[in-house]
């Protein structure tokens, strides 16, 4: 059952075909088998995922379900804060803390009857590697391939049937390379429509936080739950938050989607050929494609200075005070206590100019249609390629970054299988607010050729 989609287990449950209390058991014995070689979470919350089980059970025995997830067993980037769990952020500054109250995203899934297994993985404060202290995840696919950071765990227990779905938080791609890198569905949605309360920023005006499940009708379900204002975050929409549910219809009928060859090309070839081999689909389905052209490169290439001036200040408190207990982030924050304001204001009028270029593309075209990332897979943290992509931030963040600055809600969605056995990844982005319309779009293109219903064998 671990390979259910979220909602495939969750009408099990509803319909008492299954108890919540079965399939948490599965899960965490699951874990318990797997988990050792894949490394995906740092904490696993057993007794309290049993007795929020038992709880499920007993008011779905009473009357309706409270959400379309009640009772199914998920899991959380290790980002956000969790009531009396542990919660690093990755890093080994806070090994041994112990929040008093849930992020936002931890109450509305709480809220919604929704099983909490336990902590999951990151990279340290959500950067670019893990910090020397934690365990690097394994990609399920192949165990040499690069697992996507920072929301590293989510991908790995997403995609090995760990959970049935999780979360993630993205700032220049950690949604988006996860997803990508281990063959699932990212949920980027739009900037201030999910509440930022009670996660530790890397990047305030960059930083997302959305779902990473194995169907694009999970992602709509998730995101349904954690969406909206609060009052714990001044910066959360109090824009109605749709019925993503209904609106993930796949019909693409008259729809024009936008795509920007050059933008798609000078990249892992493999990675080109998958957008082609979509676009011909979607075309074929009665969808209007139209050429583009989008000016990508300063924000791309400019993502280092406004993520290090801004983590610079997220971390004020701890760096460099107790610079001696920290990773890699440190060398980012170097950055940004080095830079002078006119190097972020510099950034800041780059964001305005492509986020206007970006609306007027958007004028005339429904959707957009991108690689998730540059290269089909990538080798593990650590190897010289790895240390290349990352030195070359411009040419790796190029499908991801710029709509990080724009704010724009994108969609990732598995692909074929690549070379190197690890699934490719075609990404969609929207108009702000329209996560409506990526995920009705996405359930069309899982439809027409995505990857959805295979699974790495572990």
């Amino acid at each position: 059952m671990h390979f259910d989609t979220a909602l495939q287990i969750a009408e099990k449950i509803h319909r008492g075909e299954l108890t919540s209390t079965a399939v948490t058991e599965h899960m965490l014995n699951r874990i318990s088998d797997v988990e050792p070689n894949l490394k995906a979470f740092i904490t696993v919350c057993a007794d309290i995922a049993m007795r929020t089980a038992e709880a499920a059970d007993a008011e779905l025995k009473q009357g309706a379900p409270r959400s379309p997830l009640h009772g199914v067993p998920i899991a959380v980037k290790d980002l956000l804060d969790t009531a009396g769990i542990e919660t690093t952020y990755g890093m080994k500054i806070n090994r041994g803390r112990i929040p008093a109250k849930n992020a936002a995203v931890v109450a509305r899934l709480s809220a919604a009857g929704c099983v909490l297994l336990g902590k999951l993985k990151l990279t340290e404060g959500a950067y670019a590697r893990h910090h020397p202290d934690f365990d690097v995840p394994v990609n399920p696919w192949n165990s040499e391939c690069w697992t996507g950071v920072s929301s590293s765990g989510s991908g790995v227990a997403t995609a090995a049937g760990l959970c049935f779905a999780s979360i993630g938080t993205d700032t220049g791609g950690s949604i988006r390379f996860p997803s990508a890198s281990n063959g699932i569905v990212g949920l980027k949605p739009t900037w201030g429509r999910v509440s930022r309360a009670g996660v530790l920023p890397l990047a305030d005006t960059l930083d997302h936080i959305g779902p990473m499940t194995r169907s694009v009708k999970d992602a709509a379900a998730m995101l349904g739950i954690i969406a909206g204002a609060d009052v714990d975050d001044p910066t959360a929409s109090h824009l109605p938050v749709p019925d993503y549910l209904q609106a993930a219809r796949g019909d693409i009928t008259g729809l024009t989607i936008g795509v920007d060859w050059d933008y798609c090309g000078g990249v892992d070839p493999e990675v080109t050929t998958a957008v082609e081999d979509a676009v011909a689909r979607l075309s074929d389905a009665g969808a209007t494609i139209r050429e583009i052209s989008i000016p990508y490169e300063a924000v791309s290439r400019g993502w280092p200075i406004t993520c290090a001036v801004e983590a610079a200040y997220a971390h004020r408190e701890t760096y460099p005070a107790r610079k001696a207990d920290y990773g890699p982030i440190a060398q980012l924050l170097e950055l940004g206590l080095s830079l002078p304001a006119s190097s972020y204001f510099e950034m800041e009028l780059a964001r305005r100019g492509f986020k206007a270029a970006l609306n007027d593309i958007l004028q005339n075209v429904d959707l957009i249609i991108c690689p998730s990332m540059s290269f089909a897979a990538m080798p593990k943290e650590g190897s010289p390629e790895a240390d290349a992509a990352e030195a070359d931030l411009g040419q790796t963040l190029r499908f991801t970054a710029p709509f990080d600055f724009s704010g724009n809600p994108t969609l990732s969605i598995p692909w074929a299988p690549g070379s190197q056995g690890v699934p490719g990844s075609i990404q969609l982005v929207a108009r702000d607010f329209e996560e409506g319309l990526l995920v009705n779009a996405g359930v069309a293109l899982e439809s027409l050729g995505g990857y959805a219903n295979n699974h790495p064998e572990v």
